[in-house]
């Protein structure tokens, strides 16, 4: 389909909920050689002599954000601008985008295995470590910023994240610490049908504790030890109850695609975008949306761009699209960006090892798994789920993502298997050392305490 027919669908009014099921269900792929694998990650740019963060514009001799934008596009990638600001950059298929407080994405192109996406990765990292040398700039994996306080965070010229940054504070108490100093290292993955959908959902939200303590990597915060393995994902437990959680109707019978349009309607909205411009609908219903009611925009009717926009803005630990993204990983190392897709593709992207997982965890509780989402922030791999440390439960997940990962043969032109892609969460579980573990040993020992240490060591 030509993007002009994409774009003239997307712009057709939602007539009815049945409309919204039907464009969930064009997101099942039955042939599994069309699947492919969506890597993003997340990571924090500083300026070297300092430490500092960069605002947007550049200031005395600093460069901006929107320096280290133009120096992609310098390099071929095509510039996207809001309102005449450049803001993101696209290449083939590929994009770079800005969080809220000057956070840099990678959104990945759709790619067939775990060897590609890990060359997109260190094609990209290696790329940003040549602008940094020429910038006097770093970027560093973590999942918390260590040192800025929330009012010392620049902010991003972008719509949208300015209604948000109004609405947050009337929801949770660490709203804008999400939006502003958290990254995250995620992937997205196909389904094959409803039912294939459904099991993949579960087994995803019901594990991604398991990702969380592995990936934990957030143990410091305005240069202190803040007791979290990874504060990024106990930030989630109070940024917006409409939109966030483990969502115990996942586990319900009835689960399908219906059920989740269901939740998704209920969930108040943020904005609409129409002629370039977010217009504010925060709280907002869009069920009046689709009656021609809504307050922000009256006597209108939404498009399935409404649809995909209103999807971008909940934040659940697995977020259904037309496709499902895992989101429970702090930002790390650049050989943990590699791992994290290889985690989740052993175990969804094989029929034997999901049938293994969703076998692992057909006793939990609705119970046990938010006592696990509750506890694991803190604790880590420390943390206990039927009266068994995490890390045994690690170790035997991990045993069946690699099985996964081997029965898929997916080779690299040098004819190795993916499997070497989990060879850091093999560490982990061996050592029972998590990336937050190991930052907060440094710390204590050889780094004296000097939280700048985090920056020298860590960054790409």
């Amino acid at each position: 389909m030509s993007s002009a027919s994409i774009n003239s669908e997307k712009s057709m009014p939602i007539e009815s909920k049945a409309d919204l099921i039907a464009y969930m269900e064009k997101g099942s792929k039955p042939d599994r050689a069309s699947w492919r694998i969506g890597s993003e990650h997340e990571k924090f740019i500083f300026y070297r002599p300092d430490y500092s963060p960069l605002a947007y514009e550049p200031e005395d001799n600093k460069p901006g954000i929107k320096t280290v934008l133009q120096a992609f596009v310098d390099r071929g990638w095509e510039p996207i601008q809001e309102k005449g600001k450049l803001i993101a950059a696209k290449q083939a298929g590929a994009s770079i985008t800005l969080e809220p407080g000057g956070q840099f994405e990678l959104s990945g192109a759709p790619l067939k295995t775990i060897h590609n996406t890990c060359d997109e990765t260190s094609t990209h990292l290696r790329l940003t470590r040549e602008i940094g040398e020429e910038l006097n700039i770093g970027f560093l994996g973590l999942g918390f910023h260590p040192t800025l306080k929330r009012e010392d965070v620049p902010i991003m010229p972008k719509g949208r994240y300015g209604i948000m940054r109004s609405y947050m504070p009337k929801k949770g108490s660490m709203g804008l610490d999400m939006m502003l100093r958290t990254c995250t290292v995620q992937v997205n993955l196909d389904f094959a049908s409803e039912a294939d959908m459904v099991e993949k959902f579960r087994v995803s939200l019901a594990l991604q504790p398991i990702a969380t303590a592995l990936f934990a990597n957030s143990p410091v915060s305005e240069r202190a030890q803040n007791g979290f393995k990874s504060l990024r994902s106990h930030v989630w437990t109070d940024t917006d109850p409409d939109r966030c959680g483990m969502l115990p109707f996942v586990f319900e019978n009835g689960m399908g695609f219906e059920r989740w349009v269901d939740y998704m309607l209920d969930v108040p909205m943020y904005f609409a975008y129409r002629n370039g411009v977010y217009i504010d609908a925060s709280g907002q219903s869009f069920r009046d949306f689709m009656a021609g009611k809504l307050p922000a925009l009256p006597g209108e009717l939404p498009t399935l761009q409404d649809w995909e926009d209103h999807l971008t803005t909940v934040f659940p630990e697995v977020r259904l699209k037309t496709f499902l993204e895992m989101r429970g990983a702090d930002g790390g190392s650049w050989s943990r960006l590699c791992a994290l897709p290889a985690f989740w593709v052993g175990l969804l992207y094989d029929q034997t090892a999901q049938d293994a997982a969703l076998d692992l965890i057909k006793d939990w509780s609705i119970e046990d798994m938010d006592s696990l989402r509750a506890d694991t922030p803190r604790q880590g791999l420390n943390a206990q789920l039927k009266g068994r440390p995490l890390i045994d439960w690690a170790k035997e997940v991990l045993t069946i993502s690699n099985t996964g990962l081997k029965n898929r043969q997916a080779l690299s032109t040098s004819g190795e298997t993916e499997q070497g892609f989990l060879s850091p969460l093999w560490d982990t579980v061996k050592t029972g050392e998590t990336p937050a573990d190991r930052i907060i040993r440094k710390l204590n020992t050889e780094w004296n305490g000097d939280y700048t240490k985090i920056f020298d060591q860590l960054s790409y």
